[in-house]
């Protein structure tokens, strides 16, 4: 009989895998903040399925939310109909959302959550006569998805540089991250000096995810936006990492008071059971694409899935579960995490340390033992992921004492 290990490999292609050294584990079930393997072996969930679990695996709320939608519609378009759960998520998402934004427009990923939000812009400044605003700003080592749109946004060398071609160019900004943020500000400032060229910044706030969990210094983030605001410059802000609690509070934004003209939601909306995403907007850019159908002035983009109402079903329950009681217990173990941390940094196998709320970077000395040491993690119980030289902690919000104990002795260990 052929082993699932041998027909992984023999007919699949894994995301950002190199196959011919393609070593399957196959999970079979979830439990709590743990998956487990077909050999029935636990593993802390370290990276929270990539960055999207936020209550655990078989959160008995949110299965009793799926089970319930599915005895009553799986889906229905939502290109000229309309549906329950998408109506009453986007209510909820826009009365926890920054001030001012109105307006949620679904789709099924953080990489058309974006690309979403760059169409929006750019149409934008077509529709109110200012033609001429069609670039991008965004920071160095930005991250903002896979599709072309994203990656034309994005400036991680490795990930994109075989696609040059295909992109539309946007203006690089040095990332504060490690600074006080003063030079990159500046070149904002520079950059938008040209703002009647500028239709967006985009930019992921506080912590770059991707780039190696690169933070960001305070205030930062509040000085972008106000610059945006002078020039007349929309902001974007990439919460697909950082929302629903990562930071410690629902969204990023909220701890430097920022309310962009877009904001871009993924990865957690959901508590990381089905895809979906959701690009908010104000109801200032709403407003410019309203018209006569003749006018042509409406939104042209749409996928099969948006809103898919069994998502937008358990997105509703995951939100009111945040609420409830799982972003409490990420704020209390923020305060653990640090202490783990500060002893993490004292390792001589560790170069730096970098985190916001559950978003960690544990930067190591030596060149290429990112993916080595989440490797040896298995064997001590706990998945991760590298970025590079980077071994990420991501738990889920989750997450017990016992199991950040856990977490940290699989991690020294591996080291």
């Amino acid at each position: 009989m052929t082993t699932l290990e041998a027909l992984d490999q023999a007919v699949l292609w894994h995301p950002f895998t190199q196959m011919a050294e393609w070593d399957p584990l196959v999970i079979a079930s979830g439990d709590g903040n743990f998956l487990v393997d077909t050999q029935g072996r636990r593993y802390l969930d370290g990276v929270s399925s990539l960055w999207c679990n936020v209550h655990g695996h078989r959160h008995p709320r949110l299965d009793a939310a799926l089970r319930a939608q599915l005895e009553r519609l799986a889906h229905s378009t939502f290109l000229g109909l309309t549906h329950e759960p998408g109506i009453r998520l986007a209510a909820e998402l826009l009365e926890v959302a920054p001030r001012g934004l109105t307006r949620v427009f679904y789709s099924d990923s953080g990489s058309t959550a974006v690309e979403i939000a760059l169409k929006q812009s750019f149409q934008y400044w077509q529709l109110v006569g200012r033609p001429t605003k069609q670039r991008f700003l965004r920071l160095g080592d930005a991250y903002h998805g896979d599709t072309l749109g994203a990656v034309g946004v994005g400036g991680i060398d490795v990930f994109h540089r075989i696609f040059g071609p295909l992109l539309v160019q946007s203006i690089r900004i040095p990332s504060p991250a490690g600074t006080d943020g003063s030079a990159s500000l500046a070149a904002v400032e520079a950059a938008l000096g040209n703002a009647d060229e500028i239709a967006a910044f985009i930019v992921e706030p506080l912590i770059q995810g991707a780039a190696g969990m690169l933070v960001h210094p305070p205030g930062y983030l509040r000085a972008v936006a106000e610059l945006c605001r002078r020039h007349s410059v929309h902001l974007i802000v990439d919460e697909v990492a950082t929302g629903f609690g990562r930071t410690g509070t629902l969204f990023a934004c909220e701890r430097e008071d920022v309310s962009p003209d877009f904001l871009c939601l993924a990865k957690g909306i959901t508590g990381g059971y089905l895809p979906l995403a959701a690009t908010l907007a104000t109801e200032e850019v709403f407003g410019a694409f309203l018209g006569a159908r003749s006018e042509m002035r409406h939104f042209f983009h749409g996928h099969t899935y948006t809103a898919n109402p069994l998502a937008c079903a358990v997105g509703l329950e995951s939100l009111r579960l945040l609420r409830d009681s799982t972003l409490a217990n990420a704020q209390a173990r923020i305060a653990d995490l640090e202490l783990v941390l500060s002893r993490l940094a004292r390792s001589p196998k560790v170069k730096e340390v970098r985190s916001c709320g559950l978003m960690i970077g544990i930067e190591l000395v030596d060149e290429g033992a990112g993916l080595t040491a989440c490797h040896r993690a298995r064997e001590h119980g706990v998945l991760l992921r590298p970025l590079g030289d980077v071994v990420v902690w991501m738990p889920p919000l989750t997450l017990q004492a016992d199991e950040l104990v856990l977490l940290e002795t699989a991690t020294l260990a591996s080291l």
